[in-house]
């Protein structure tokens, strides 16, 4: 079931679904551009991603990262059952990342598949048709952090959020930066004011933010204002270069196709005709 409304916030859900393939059906090797969470319910696969197969059965949960290479087959003689749902968001990483998922760690063994499997069809349910799409999409996602929630609970034993409380106070201002360009990159951002703020020097909160996430707080307004930039490109045919531009951050429409051809290799518009397959 798709999401004819998906969001541009931090988490909306693209799709769900459940579905029982043929034996030995496979998906890939392929990447995605989004997160994808699988719930097997019965019977038996396997799950490759960062050069790491997983077998499967009922209870385990893997999860798919964007841009990593993966696959996933269904036994020969007794192929699985799951129920998927796709999304994407700002702060999908983020909330992946606290839960203790990532492409290295991508599977959790559920305990209790009953909240799990109701969870995946409310998500359906409020995804099929329905007047309101806009509010379908805000439903969605609630669902979805529930799921997370559960599913985080199940992997209590690598939960990293907790982390935040013991960590020394520049990590933890630095956690509070990172979430704040996050989620203000649309805006004018100046990194000497977020210094201020945070009550450190530039040079040294600068220092310290590449020592916690290994690029500088301008390479990573640049990263998360580029990705986005990405996404509107793909998805919103109707908006001009120049809006795509304003949307991320850059008032100079010019600047902003320099960065991007030095990001990524081409301009805007050449990115968004390859979208297209032009």
């Amino acid at each position: 079931m798709n999401n004819t409304q998906p969001a541009q916030g931090e988490l909306s859900v693209m799709f769900s679904g459940e579905g029982k393939p043929n034996p030995g059906h496979g998906i890939g090797p392929a990447v995605h551009n989004y997160y994808l969470i699988h719930t097997v319910m019965g019977g038996r696969g396997a799950f490759e991603i960062d050069g790491r197969r997983y077998p499967c059965a009922r209870g385990d949960t893997f999860i798919i990262f964007p841009d990593e290479l993966f696959t996933y087959t269904a036994d020969e003689r007794d192929p699985w059952h799951y129920a998927w749902v796709a999304f994407k968001g700002l702060a999908a990483e983020h909330l992946l990342l606290g839960l203790g998922f990532s492409a290295a760690n991508p599977i959790v063994r559920a305990r209790d598949l009953r909240p799990l499997g109701s969870l995946y069809r409310k998500i359906r349910g409020t995804l099929e048709q329905t007047p309101f799409p806009e509010l379908a999409d805000l439903e969605a996602g609630g669902y979805l952090r529930v799921l997370l929630k559960e599913l985080g609970l199940q992997n209590e034993g690598k939960l990293v959020f907790n982390s935040l409380a013991i960590l020394p106070d520049i990590e933890r201002q630095i956690k509070r930066a990172v979430r704040w360009l996050s989620y203000q990159y649309a805006q004018p951002i100046s990194i000497e004011e977020l210094s201020r703020s945070l009550g450190y020097h530039r040079t040294h909160l600068s220092k310290m933010f590449k020592q916690v996430t290994g690029v500088s707080p301008m390479q990573f307004l640049l990263k998360v204002r580029m990705e986005r930039a990405k996404e509107l490109l793909n998805e919103q045919s109707h908006l001009s270069i120049d809006q795509v531009a304003s949307s991320v951050g850059y008032p100079d429409a010019l600047y902003f196709s320099k960065q991007f051809r030095k990001t990524f290799g081409c301009s805007p518009s050449e990115y968004r005709a390859q979208a297209r397959g032009g």
